[in-house]
């Protein structure tokens, strides 16, 4: 009788406290954070990064990343991307190591900046004197439209094309080892 009273109020007690717990955890965020990894499966992975996905959600590409200006490359913090290996990022040799990932949009072309000032929210801190390396990158439309900002790979001899896309647009940049 006395283990069934001891029972009784321990899942009492845990029900009301899992109750309050719950209720201290935020809903959904409205960009969320994902990884995009290459290559995906294997062990030995070349590129990593970490970036949250906004959506458009009626709003057009040029008012959420304007030409001509800087952009986290996705939302929230700035994007950061780690190369576990040196690489050719598109014509410019990069070091092993975490970078923040910046871009600036524009007709045709893309600048894409790596940055070894980490944990920034946004581009709101951005300075060019920390920039590690500068590239141009082609930008082009598909018919299919993101309506959440995405990051994948299409893998080339000797590396992969990472694809930023959103909207119609797409930006490519090569990364070989």
């Amino acid at each position: 009788m006395k283990n069934l009273l001891t029972l009784t109020i321990i899942a009492v007690t845990m029900m009301f406290s899992s109750e309050v717990v719950a209720q201290n955890f935020s809903g959904l965020d409205k960009s969320p954070a994902d990884i995009a990894l290459y290559p995906s499966r294997a062990a030995d992975k070349i590129v990593k990064v970490v970036y949250s996905r906004p959506q458009l959600k009626g709003r057009s590409l040029s008012d959420l990343a304007p030409a001509g200006k800087v952009w986290r490359t996705g939302a929230n913090e700035a994007t950061e991307i780690t190369f576990f290996k040196d690489v050719n990022f598109a014509g410019k040799s990069v070091k092993a190591g975490t970078y923040s990932l910046f871009t600036i949009p524009s007709s045709g072309e893309w600048t894409i900046i790596l940055n070894s000032n980490l944990n920034q929210w946004g581009a709101y801190s951005y300075a060019d004197s920390a920039d590690v390396a500068r590239v141009t990158a082609s930008a082009s439309t598909d018919g299919k439209s993101l309506e959440a900002f995405s990051i994948a790979y299409k893998e080339i001899d000797g590396g992969a094309n990472m694809v930023l896309g959103w909207g119609t647009t797409r930006v490519t940049v090569p990364i070989t080892l």
